[in-house]
């Protein structure tokens, strides 16, 4: 039995509904339909079967779905609609129903994010991670839309507020930021530390979130005017704030308006390598918006930062858990994917030890708690992805936007 298959015999059965967290059950993040990801890859491999999948499919509608403004993909209809569409299947007509029925909710909602996010811009004011993120906001919901309604006037619509997003703006009191400048600190709230907020460079709640979107919208051959170009800026602004160090090219998290005033950082070395913000998820985001544009020195240079990130022991001594989000599972998951995305020996080099440091790491039949992004599951799922050296056959992965 290996890990993965010890975890998700540990996790066979969902908890009930939280009475005082009954939105609990739509999180990608930390609920059922997060976690029933697991056991819809283990169907779609033959290591599971449908009837595990479907109880924590079940499990994730048991309270009444939301499409609220606060719905994103890691919540509400967009979350349930990614599991559902993981779960479908082209020659069974299991779960295209309830599909369909959550898409026009989808869509709507979309529009209807659009719409707040022009009118915030039009009046001058600076946006929150919520309205264009990868949890909560656009780019998470355009991630959906790209996989599930390629063509659709929902994601065209998204991706033109993105090329919008990367644009220069000048405010009146902080002068000239990025237009993805929020105005609050990296935990949603006011820290002296930030005065007028912040720019976000991670995957998560930063550019590059948006970035990765466009790029592999850009692949599939989807864009709307204005698109090459916001990527060319966005990788413009990646070069000018890439560090130089012993260590390899590495980027900040995020930069204060002092940061930006002054051009350069306090901070003297990199931090955590990760998915959601450090050198992993950025060289990805790079590396791919690289391969949309073909341009092949660009996507040299973020294949050199990654591989000299996860080859170094400093950086990764760094990483405490197995998480997707922050630990061993995303880098992993993260490093397969832009290894299989190259002919260059360097990155394919470095997924052996990887896999053994993320199994070496991982308690027998996990430990912490069933979710996706922090969790067991996450963990469960990269630990698959190792042993059948094989994309993820339901597409999980795609919540993450790095395939």
């Amino acid at each position: 039995m290996t890990s993965a298959d010890a975890i998700a015999a540990a996790l066979d059965r969902p908890a009930l509904p939280r009475a005082d967290q009954p939105w609990l059950t739509q999180s990608l993040s930390s609920g059922p339909a997060g976690t029933a990801l697991l056991y819809i890859e283990r169907a779609h491999i033959g290591s599971g079967t449908w009837h595990q999948a479907h109880t924590w499919i079940k499990a994730a509608t048991l309270t009444p779905v939301s499409a609220s403004d606060t719905s994103g993909l890691f919540l509400g209809a967009p979350a349930l609609a990614f599991t559902l569409n993981c779960a479908a299947t082209a020659n069974s007509a299991r779960y295209h129903q309830a599909l369909k029925a959550v898409d026009q909710h989808v869509t709507v909602l979309a529009h209807r994010r659009v719409d707040i996010a022009n009118h915030r811009a039009h009046k001058g004011e600076r946006p929150t991670f919520h309205e264009y993120d990868v949890f909560h906001g656009l780019t998470g919901i355009g991630a959906y839309l790209l996989r599930r309604h390629p063509g659709s006037t929902a994601l065209e619509r998204i991706l033109a507020y993105l090329v919008t997003l990367t644009r220069p703006v000048h405010d009146d009191q902080l002068g000239t930021v990025p237009g993805w400048w929020v105005g609050h600190d990296p935990n949603l709230t006011h820290a002296p530390g930030f005065p007028g907020g912040h720019a976000n460079l991670g995957v998560a709640h930063g550019i590059s979130g948006p970035l990765l979107l466009m790029a592999r919208a850009l692949r599939h051959g989807i864009t709307v005017d204005g698109q090459a170009t916001a990527i060319h800026d966005v990788l413009a602004w990646l070069d000018q704030w890439r560090q130089e160090s012993a260590l390899g090219p590495w980027w900040p998290q995020h930069l204060t308006l002092g940061d930006l005033r002054n051009g350069r950082l306090p901070q003297n070395g990199p931090g955590r390598p990760s998915w959601c913000y450090g050198t992993p998820g950025i060289a990805r985001a790079g590396q791919s918006a690289a391969i949309a544009l073909r341009d092949a020195a660009r996507r040299n240079e973020y294949e050199g930062a990654m591989a000299s990130c996860l080859t170094d022991p400093r950086q990764l001594a760094r990483l405490t858990d197995t998480s997707l989000c922050h630990g061993w599972a995303g880098v992993y998951q993260t490093a397969w994917r832009a290894a299989h995305d190259t002919a260059t020996p360097a990155l394919h080099a470095v997924l052996p030890r990887l896999a053994d440091a993320l199994i070496r790491h991982t308690p027998p039949t996990g430990g912490r708690e069933p979710g996706l992004l922090l969790g067991d599951a996450g963990a469960a799922l990269a630990l698959t992805t190792a042993a059948r050296d094989a994309a993820p056959a339901s597409g999980w992965d795609t919540c993450l936007l790095i395939d």
